[in-house]
């Protein structure tokens, strides 16, 4: 079974093309095996490219625990450089099925040559920021859908704060039944915020594409940032625009690490 490993801003991926590759049935058990760093390949997530019914193309992605995300924003990145560069989608502008609905990415290159991968995330849902007790501690979140669930946290000092410790506690607290990603926030300036995640599914990442863009939402109903913004992550920077408080556009890049074969 041949698969590509590819990365976007640190946050790393086993993409398997199912037009040519015959996989076991059973995704969710795979995806453990193949995402394990001592006994598999490696990696944050598998990413299946499947045909779609109504979009170009489909996209499924399983966390290293089995579970299934709606959506994954570095991940789309990867796979739509991939389905481009395979010819198995022609176009530079892709519309890929995923659980979240209909995501649209856009190849950008300078020649023959990809440079990144432009994302119309669609349009997030929030509610306003409120006081939320975590284990005995305050914490003042923003909720926000990307899709999926993100619940993002304005810090002081991003060094201070132990993401290990806090983030399955906050991702699995009663308030939120789908669980939830944790984006612990420090604000630069109104155009550069730093972030570190806690994924469902996944624990602490060097990168997350839809909580880089729940955090700039959060970042402009908080009035701490303009529509436009870089967040930088432990693996990487994301631009994120979101020019109309309507649609939200994520930048970035997607690189391939290597080709591998299964046996």
């Amino acid at each position: 079974m041949r698969f590509v490993k590819m990365q976007g801003a640190g946050n790393d991926f086993v993409i398997i093309n199912t037009f040519t590759e015959s996989i076991p049935e059973n995704y969710s058990q795979l995806a453990v095996k193949i995402c394990d760093r001592n006994f598999g390949v490696g990696a944050d997530g598998l990413i299946l490219v499947l045909p779609s019914q109504k979009n170009d193309i489909k996209m499924r992605i399983f966390n290293p625990d089995g579970s299934e995300p709606e959506m994954c924003g570095n991940g789309i990145r990867c796979f739509a450089r991939f389905v481009y560069e395979e010819k198995i989608v022609s176009k530079k502008i892709i519309e890929v099925e995923t659980l979240a609905g209909t995501i649209i990415p856009e190849i950008i290159t300078e020649g023959e040559i990809v440079i990144g991968v432009k994302v119309d995330m669609g349009v997030p849902e929030f509610s306003l920021p409120e006081t939320v007790k975590f284990a005995g501690i305050d914490f003042e979140i923003t909720k926000v859908n990307m899709g999926n669930p993100h619940c993002v946290i304005f810090v002081e000092d991003l060094n201070k704060i132990d993401v290990s410790k806090w983030g399955p506690i906050i991702e699995n607290d009663s308030m939120f039944p789908h669980k939830t990603n944790v984006e612990f926030v420090q604000v630069i300036n109104d155009s550069t915020m730093k972030m570190k995640v806690w994924e469902r599914g996944a624990g602490i990442t060097l990168a997350c594409g839809t909580g880089a863009c729940a955090t700039l939402v959060a970042g402009v109903i908080n009035n701490k940032t303009s529509m436009k913004a870089e967040v930088i992550l432990s693996g990487g920077t994301l631009l994120i625009e979101w020019p109309d408080k309507k649609k939200i556009y994520m930048t970035g890049p997607a690189e391939l690490v290597f080709k591998g074969e299964i046996i």
